[in-house]
């Protein structure tokens, strides 16, 4: 009816003019919380959601932040940011991918992950070009050596781990770990193209206190972890301590969330006057001595088996100082190490996490 078709159109008016109430306000503002639009339209907290809900899919706006201080601003032609990897190749991606091989772009998705200086998760093809053109480098080529430069990091690994024993044999003249993993490096040698995916989540997992992506981090590690465990027979774990204090502590999270059936033995991370990471140690024998001055094994279960945890394995000093105390107080018989991510070679200090 007539009436009917007026009041839709009424509607649809009504609709139109808040939205544009909402990127005027934004405008002039810079940017505006839900509630702050809501009060100046004179509309609901939900009636306001739905129309920034319209207006993120229209691509008119986007979203900062995470509840509960989310901001919206109108959007600066980078919307697919947002969207996952196979959206945003279909949008942004398609438009430059031809000449990338589907080979080459499989790898790209799998491997590939950077965050913006805003904070900013882009990851796969769509991230790599976003890289590529924030470095102003050609695509196609930086493609292949980016591709070349992971396969000859790929060589080093043997049912998805690294082993670092020869990096151990070639920096200490006393071994005391008897076999040593990482799941991935934390970066590639080429400093193009900077740390690696694992890497990535590792230093960001911590820096922000990201449950959310500790979790990820979890559900990557769990299954390789494992697999260790039952192969090595692994009786019992430790998880080494931190230095630094936060809030959300990593290797906590680590042990909470794997939630392992076999016990956790009791690594002590001393407290001095001044916190010393071991981050801030160049020198070999200072790592050797800030080791062994302040972890503590305070554990006398006896074990065949011990695997101990790490997060970034820099000289292999914790590690290698952990299990010489582990062995000695006959807390087991054998150690084996696994990092999470490890540097690729000789002394090189992991200066960030």
């Amino acid at each position: 009816s007539t009436k009917r078709i007026t009041s839709i159109n009424t509607k649809l008016n009504m609709k139109q003019k808040t939205s544009e109430k909402i990127l005027e306000y934004i405008a002039k503002n810079g940017q505006a919380a839900a509630n702050e639009l809501a009060d100046y339209a004179g509309l609901t907290t939900r009636a306001i959601r739905m129309q920034l809900s319209n207006l993120l899919i229209d691509g008119k706006v986007s979203k900062l932040g995470m509840p509960p201080q989310v901001f919206y601003v109108l959007d600066d032609g980078s919307a697919a940011k947002g969207q996952s990897t196979q959206d945003a190749q279909d949008g942004l991606g398609s438009l430059h991918t031809n000449s990338i091989s589907a080979e080459m772009q499989k790898i790209i998705n799998d491997n590939f992950l950077t965050i913006t200086p805003s904070g900013e998760r882009r990851e796969g093809v769509p991230g790599f070009i976003y890289w590529c053109e924030k470095q102003n480098l050609p695509l196609e080529k930086t493609a292949q050596e980016y591709v070349k430069t992971l396969a000859k990091y790929e060589a080093y690994k043997k049912d998805g781990l690294i082993d670092g024993m020869y990096k151990m044999k070639t920096t200490f003249d006393q071994i005391f770990l008897d076999k040593l993993f990482y799941l991935d490096f934390y970066s590639v040698e080429d400093e193009r193209f900077g740390k690696t995916k694992l890497g990535q989540l590792l230093l960001y997992a911590k820096q922000s206190q990201s449950r959310v992506l500790i979790k990820e981090l979890v559900e990557k590690v769990a299954p390789q972890l494992k697999a260790i465990i039952e192969k090595y027979k692994i009786e019992a774990v430790g998880f080494i301590p931190p230095t630094v204090k936060r809030e959300v502590q990593l290797m906590k999270e680590l042990e909470r969330q794997l939630n392992l059936s076999i016990p956790s033995i009791s690594l002590v991370k001393l407290k001095t006057e001044i916190a010393v990471p071991q981050k801030t140690l160049n020198k070999l024998q200072d790592r050797v001595e800030n080791a062994a001055k302040t972890i503590l094994v305070n554990d006398s279960r006896a074990y065949n088996t011990i695997l101990l945890i790490d997060d970034a394995l820099g000289s292999g000093a914790t590690l290698n100082e952990i299990a010489k105390k582990i062995k000695a107080r006959k807390v087991a018989n054998k150690v084996v190490g696994l990092a999470i991510t490890g540097s690729f070679s000789g002394f090189e200090i992991i200066s960030e996490v």
